[in-house]
């Protein structure tokens, strides 16, 4: 992506009327969930204490791959906001987690299966890199269709995830949980895009309290699934 065919680093009046709205439903719902993050949070504790070696590795390791994805995730933000020169060794770090990310479901769904996630993880990181693109730009109508794309690829991951251990992750369940995490991350690039960097400091920090509660229901919910591979 190169950031500089793009002018302004603030977002056009047509961008923040697009956007008003969404950005106003998104504050709401993250403070809203806010008593239900302490309570999974509180659950998380309690059920660490019971695990295993096996289990505490291999439920880091899938935290430390989500976490480098919003942590680069919002470095790319960051440099295409500013027009900084790591932009495009930064977007190469961010697609390598996504192939990692597709590396660690292998031993358990198969080589095709992480590679399938891998091929829908980078399509939600390109879809990401033309939202802000038409952003940055102020093209409404683009910004819209990217937007739509943008969802109905996390449709696909949720629906790709739920089939892949349905009992356990029901896909009205995971959709609502990646959709709250584009709605997050969303705001967090509409902010920083605005310039509205306490508001962006506030946004990832919503990011990041979401993605531990959603790895630990992808990674517990795996240890449930596979239990003979974690005793």
């Amino acid at each position: 992506m190169n950031s500089s065919s793009h002018t302004g680093r603030r977002s056009t009046p047509a961008l923040a009327g697009l956007l008003a709205t969404a950005t106003m439903l998104v504050v709401l719902a993250v403070s809203d969930a806010r008593p239900g993050h302490a309570a999974h949070e509180h659950s998380h504790a309690v059920a660490a204490s019971a695990q295993n070696g096996r289990q505490i590795a291999f439920h880091d390791a899938m935290r430390k791959l989500w976490e480098d994805h919003i942590t680069w995730t919002r470095l790319v933000i960051v440099s295409f906001a500013a027009d900084l020169p790591d932009l495009s060794a930064t977007e190469r770090r961010l697609l390598r987690n996504q192939v990692d990310i597709g590396n660690a479901v292998k031993p358990y769904y198969g080589r095709a299966a992480g590679s399938k996630l891998t091929k829908l993880l980078k399509e939600h990181i390109t879809g990401a890199v033309a939202l802000l693109q038409a952003a940055k730009a102020g093209d409404s109508a683009k910004l819209a269709q990217a937007k739509a794309a943008w969802y109905a690829n996390r449709r696909r991951i949720a629906d790709f995830l739920s089939a892949a251990n349905t009992r356990n992750w029901p896909r009205t369940a995971v959709r609502a949980m990646m959709k709250a995490h584009l709605d997050e991350t969303l705001k967090e690039a509409v902010d920083r895009l605005q310039g509205n960097y306490a508001a962006d400091i506030r946004d990832y920090e919503a990011v990041h309290r979401h993605i531990l509660v959603m790895t630990h229901t992808l990674s517990s919910e795996i240890v449930k699934q596979f239990p003979a591979r974690f005793r």
